[in-house]
């Protein structure tokens, strides 16, 4: 029974509770970070890093953190997770620490992760707590990593910043601006509530 529990705590992230298509949340990355699929995708395990490593922690620290200053705590432990995981970018992965710039420090403040700590790491042992920010953070990197796909493919005429379109191609350069993150995003929005119906 806990082994089909664990199960599905990680596997609701991944259709079901899916962060930007059925909570809306974590929008600004998915819109930043998106024009490439190496973008969207290390900025997603950042963050997977971020929300698992922060929900062991809390989940241990659950009866010992005072409620009453709870919420700093838990800022406190993402922060220091934060700062590991921009510190590994910049040190083994530093095109993609300069690629991400402000947005990995911003995972701090991330709904998401902070989300997660207070609805259910705060709540649960750790192994639960452990298949949930992983299921999350997974859930995250594939949306990412979809949505990045659809705008470097039509917006570059490229995949991992190698052309795959045939030769004439003509990039819609629109879908690698602000607003193409926007339409991208509406539209895979649309796709998950034509197919997974709406969360009710």
């Amino acid at each position: 029974m806990a082994r089909r529990s664990l199960i599905q705590e990680f596997t609701k992230g991944l259709w079901d509770e899916i962060p930007p298509f059925r909570f809306v949340l974590g929008l600004c990355p998915a819109l930043a970070c998106t024009t490439t699929v190496s973008d969207g995708f290390g900025m997603g395990l950042c963050l997977t890093f971020v929300v698992t490593g922060s929900n062991i922690f809390i989940s241990l620290l659950r009866k010992v953190i005072p409620d009453e200053v709870r919420i700093a705590c838990y800022i406190v432990i993402i922060a220091t997770f934060v700062i590991i995981v921009e510190l590994m970018t910049q040190a083994f992965f530093y095109s993609l620490y300069l690629s991400l710039g402000i947005f990995i420090p911003l995972i701090v403040v991330n709904c998401i992760v902070l989300g997660r700590a207070e609805a259910f790491a705060s709540k649960n042992p750790v192994a639960p707590s452990i298949a949930d920010g992983l299921g999350m953070g997974f859930g995250f990197t594939l949306s990412l990593t979809a949505l990045a796909l659809f705008r470097e493919i039509l917006g570059k005429g490229s995949l991992w910043h190698h052309f795959v379109m045939w030769e004439g191609f003509e990039p819609f350069a629109f879908l690698q601006k602000p607003p193409g993150a926007f339409i991208g995003l509406g539209l895979m929005l649309g796709i998950m509530n034509l197919f997974g119906g709406k969360k009710k």
